[in-house]
């Protein structure tokens, strides 16, 4: 509940729930292999439900463009020149885990101990600590088949939520907002289709963090590589020294590559990593993909440098075999942008303050539509969305905080409203 000076503001928690469990019921995962915009045609599926339903609540301009991005402005309440807030979500969901047919769980109060889903499969309390937190709160799980969507649906949800609070209480001031769902996130093209100057936003927030209370301040610098093996492929009856078998030499690269450090399994807080997720191929041709990470940007060309000497070795002692390395900037570290804007952060903190909450700024392994939008010159920090255990089919999200995280945007859009271009 938001007191307001004449008013209790209290956001409809039974509407945030059914706009959340009508969401994750459609299957948005990104594809990978797609050379579409968006990757799948479900998130335009989606897409054209919000869209309609940002129309019908009576925002303005709310529509679905060619790229499948769903836009909305909720027009200012004060008389005063203050900044265009953005905030943002993502349509699609991790293609990581199955994404279709979603039956979400609703349990209504968490009781505390183990949860035990549909299917079998228990989330405990060793899978997520932050279970011993929740007891009492209401909780959104899947049936154990697939994941449920909360990253990004929970932030989808909340930010709609939030757009028809402010037009149902005009009383409450607020600048400009601007509302955008984007496309692809979680397979790096988030922003790509975004038109800055149409969002003309001065400040964005990504609605698309863990749990509660948190302001993901800086995110990792990302890279991507592919490294592919060129061989020479030959029926291996006759194949004694005409052979190059690029797999084998994919193989030999990927056991070149640390393994007890500079991986994601061995390192944690602010260590950075190379991460080999994909391999495939044949004899004659290979492919290895592989992301690089690291809180800072130039340790990336350490990374990079590590790679090409490996790639250069296996090539000296592989006689016919060619190796390419090519090399993907991805997004860069928040920090370096929001040094540019720091009310972005601290007006943050303040709405935190102001609802008596405790908060904290915090690092975050991964990175958002933030990164991207924050490095192409719009300051934009990534807030709690109440997620939990993404891409996971023991994702749950929490009722209660996404309530908080919709409470938390109404302070800050007032504290905005009284700053000045």
């Amino acid at each position: 509940m938001i007191s307001d000076k004449n008013q209790e503001i209290t956001i409809n928690r039974d509407r945030l729930l059914e706009r959340f469990l009508r969401y994750v019921r459609i299957g948005t995962a990104a594809d990978p292999s797609s050379a579409r915009y968006p990757s799948s045609e479900s998130q335009r599926d989606l897409g054209v439900i919000l869209s309609n339903e940002l129309s019908d609540m009576g925002a303005f301009d709310a529509h679905q463009d060619d790229n499948g991005l769903v836009w909305g402005t909720i027009p200012s309440t004060v008389s005063t020149t203050s900044p265009t807030i953005a905030f943002v979500a993502h349509l699609d969901t991790s293609p990581e885990a199955p994404g279709d047919q979603v039956q979400p769980q609703v349990i209504s109060p968490y009781l505390g101990g183990s949860i035990k889903l549909l299917n079998g499969l228990e989330i405990s309390i060793d899978d997520c600590s932050d279970l011993e937190g929740l007891v009492g709160t209401t909780l959104i799980t899947t049936d154990g088949n697939t994941l449920l969507g909360g990253d990004d649906k929970a932030g989808v949800a909340i930010i709609m939520e939030l757009a028809q609070t402010l037009l149902e209480n005009p009383q409450l001031p607020h600048g400009t907002i601007k509302v955008l769902m984007t496309c692809d996130e979680e397979i790096g093209f988030g922003t790509d289709k975004i038109d800055l100057a149409k969002l003309d936003a001065s400040v964005a927030y990504t609605i698309d963090g863990g749990g509660s209370g948190v302001i993901d301040v800086e995110t990792f610098s990302a890279d991507a590589v592919t490294a592919h093996f060129v061989g020479h492929n030959i029926h291996p009856s006759i194949a004694k020294g005409t052979m190059v078998n690029a797999t084998r030499a994919a193989c030999d690269f990927v056991a070149a590559l640390p393994s007890d450090q500079c991986t994601p399994e061995t390192t944690e807080g602010r260590q950075g990593f190379i991460h080999t997720y994909s391999i495939e191929g044949g004899v004659g041709d290979a492919k290895v993909e592989m992301l690089l990470r690291s809180f800072e940007t130039e340790q990336l060309s350490e990374y990079a440098t590590l790679l090409e000497g490996i790639a250069r070795d296996l090539e000296q002692r592989t006689a016919g075999l060619k190796v390419d390395l090519q090399v993907r900037q991805q997004y860069r570290n928040l920090r370096e942008g929001l040094s540019q804007l720091p009310q972005s952060i601290d007006l943050a903190c303040e709405a935190f303050k102001t609802l008596g909450r405790p908060y904290e700024r915090a690092i975050i392994r991964g990175g958002t539509d933030g990164s991207q939008l924050t490095e192409k010159g719009l300051p934009t920090p990534n807030l709690s969305s109440g997620q939990h255990q993404i891409h996971s089919v023991k994702e749950f999200a929490c009722l209660d905080q996404m309530i908080e995280a919709t409470e938390h945007l109404v302070i800050l859009v007032d504290l905005w409203s009284k700053e000045t271009k």
